[in-house]
């Protein structure tokens, strides 16, 4: 209505050099009017092209005009109406419609419509509204076409980004889901519009348990971007799951009005595989795939600690160096000796309860950790039972070849500061074995320091 206002209010100039460019169509089925109409239209400057005599081809003769405009009858007789015409020309050519109609006309046609589809004008019009509403007609298209052109220029942004995109209104129901969603989800964008996002994404954390659909009400009522999980999990169409990482957050009108949140999650499973393959480098040594020296000595200071809580808690360490290694390297060469360290180390493991860690340090040289035992006579069963074990040859690529083991054993104890030190005297026991002989263990006491 301003816009309106503003036009009338202004100074009319007939034949305005701005609109000579502007072409206008108007279909009419009385030729008489259709012939009025083109005149007011050229004394306003448009160039007019009229359809009275119409029928099917219309759409076609439609094409071949190519107008900025068509002003339209409302109450066309004919097989198409002019509301399947005017439907035909916003939808194939969007070009804006100015419907034609008399007062009678435009109360009993819904007037809904209108504002929807199109304007009105009513046949009695002067020169100075015919010329307003035509403007208006044109302007308010201009909008909508710039409106629709910033849309589809967003909407081509999403497409095209290389992370899933969900997008959701402030009822937690589905408005946008761009194609790499549909990928990784397995649900196509008609099939989920409008559900809301828990009946259709089954994204939760894997630790708590926790759905995304509670992570996107939280968004909606606290208006603050909320990061997915470490350990968020999809679980697609067809209940495969894909690790997921990134973030939900709030969509704000221009008033700052939180109308609903988008999604963004990408697939991280390579990079979760390459998390898990440094955290694996990190804590274990690539030749035997035991712990190494690092893990080793936090499950070592964490077991001391729980010591120094727990009175009746007790653990013990085992030091171990094969015998006659250097030996075997000399005669089969290094890549033997790898292959052999490999093999010697599962036979190790299998003399160990579920719960004790082994690990290696180095060389030939393995630290075994027995956690909550009752007394030393368990460190002394499983020393027994890994001479034992390696009293049978290894088969290491075709070749037998036998070896033994010298044992170090240091029993925990609340005299102990810390626990390097428990390593340190299993250590000192393991060599006093190796120097009594091959296949011996010893238990450390005081006595083996002085």
């Amino acid at each position: 209505m301003n816009w309106l206002l503003k036009l009338t209010s202004q100074p009319f100039s007939i034949g305005d050099s701005k609109m000579t460019a502007l072409k206008i169509l108007v279909i009419e089925d009385e030729n008489i009017i259709g012939i009025d109409i083109k005149q007011r239209l050229n004394k306003l400057g448009y160039t007019v092209s009229v359809i009275t005599n119409f029928g099917e081809d219309v759409i076609e003769r439609i094409s071949e005009a190519i107008p900025n405009l068509v002003l339209i009858d409302i109450c066309l007789s004919g097989k198409i109406n002019s509301i399947q015409i005017a439907d035909i020309i916003q939808q194939q050519f969007n070009i804006p419609v100015l419907y034609l109609a008399n007062s009678s006309e435009e109360q009993r046609l819904n007037n809904n419509y209108f504002r929807e589809h199109g304007d009105c004008i009513l046949k009695h019009y002067n020169e100075r509204e015919l010329y307003a509403a035509i403007e208006i007609a044109l302007h308010k298209h201009h909008i909508a076409s710039r409106v629709q052109q910033q849309q589809q220029k967003w909407l081509t942004v999403i497409n095209s980004m290389g992370c899933a995109v969900v997008v959701t209104d402030t009822h937690n129901c589905i408005e946008l889901m761009n194609p790499i969603a549909e990928l990784l989800t397995g649900w196509q964008q008609e099939e989920v519009l409008g559900q809301a996002i828990g009946q259709v994404l089954s994204i939760i954390d894997s630790h708590t348990g926790e759905g995304l659909e509670n992570l996107v009400h939280q968004v909606i009522v606290t208006g603050e971007k909320v990061d997915l999980p470490d350990n968020c999990t999809l679980i697609t169409k067809n209940g495969s799951q894909i690790p997921i990482g990134d973030s939900i957050t709030p969509i704000r009108d221009r008033n700052g009005n939180i109308t609903g949140t988008v999604i963004v999650f990408q697939d991280i499973s390579e990079r979760k595989q390459v998390e898990a393959q440094l955290l694996r480098n990190a804590f274990y040594d690539s030749l035997t795939l035991l712990p190494n020296r690092v893990l080793f000595q936090d499950r070592l200071q964490q077991a001391f600690e729980r010591s120094k809580r727990q009175k009746d808690y007790q653990f013990a360490v085992l030091f171990l160096d094969l015998d006659g290694f250097k030996a075997i390297n000399d005669r089969f060469g290094h890549s033997m000796g790898d292959d052999f360290l490999a093999v010697t180390a599962r036979r190790l493991e299998s003399c160990l309860r579920s719960g004790d860690t082994i690990a290696r340090f180095g060389g030939d040289e393995f630290a075994i950790l027995l956690e909550d035992i009752v007394d030393i006579t368990v460190a002394i069963h499983i020393a027994q039972r890994i001479h034992e074990t390696l009293e049978s040859s290894l088969d290491v690529n075709g070749h037998q070849i036998l070896t033994t083991a010298s044992i170090g054993i240091s029993l925990s104890s609340h005299h102990y500061e810390e626990p390097g030190l428990i390593l340190r005297d299993a250590d000192i026991a393991m060599y006093r074995a190796k120097g009594q002989g091959k296949a011996n263990y010893v238990i450390f006491h005081e006595r083996l320091i002085n």
